[in-house]
């Protein structure tokens, strides 16, 4: 079975077409901003259009921007290819990319760290297994260094916490649709809704 994967969550605009374990084929970009212009024609480009039998999305946290855009498409594509749908969180991805390129000591932990906006991060701490070990928060960064310690992170929101900090991951920065290989079956299983990690700046327009 062919998935697509789609992530837009963050400041990358990231797909991947996955079949039998292996990616056929993928394309990823840090773009910033324009995710709406950029996410369609990178899927049409894929072999067959990107058409799969599932989709899988990064539902955030992150940009509520990218994360609607990431979001509608995958509903709009499983509905035209009567295609399944599944969300996972851009914070486990990161994790899985970290521990992949380094594992963990036995007993240690992981924080992936997101850039949150208005100045503050995303932040979870996983055990070497991948394991979430409690829930994502949205922290300024004086308190995500206090929380920190000397945990090992990955992720761009450690830009935030002071240029150049060595514990950041070769790779992993930002969420790659590639590496959603990495996940296992049960953290790629979220709805296909937005988790924002705190309450969203803009809200969509509601009915009259």
């Amino acid at each position: 079975m062919r998935t697509l994967v789609i992530d837009t969550a963050t400041a990358a605009c990231s797909i991947a077409l996955i079949a039998d374990g292996a990616v056929i084929a993928a394309a990823h970009g840090d773009v910033g901003r324009g995710h709406a212009e950029r996410l369609i024609p990178m899927i049409a480009a894929l072999p067959d259009g990107g058409r799969a039998a599932h989709i899988l999305v990064d539902v955030g946290p992150g940009s509520f921007t990218g994360i609607r855009v990431g979001i509608a498409a995958a509903r709009g594509l499983a509905l035209g290819w009567q295609a399944s749908v599944a969300g996972y969180s851009s914070l486990t991805l990161v994790a899985a990319r970290a521990l992949a390129d380094t594992p963990l000591a036995p007993g240690a932990t992981l924080a992936a760290v997101l850039e949150g906006g208005h100045g503050e991060v995303f932040m979870q701490l996983f055990a070497e297994s991948l394991q979430p070990l409690g829930p994502l928060e949205s922290l300024a960064p004086a308190a995500a260094r206090v929380r920190l310690g000397d945990t090992r992170a990955a992720g761009d929101g450690l830009r935030w916490l002071g240029a150049g900090d060595p514990r950041t991951a070769p790779r992993g920065s930002l969420p790659r649709a590639a590496d959603a290989l990495l996940l296992p079956p049960a953290l790629a299983q979220l709805p296909p809704r937005p988790l924002y990690g705190r309450a969203p700046d803009a809200r969509p327009p509601q009915p009259r």
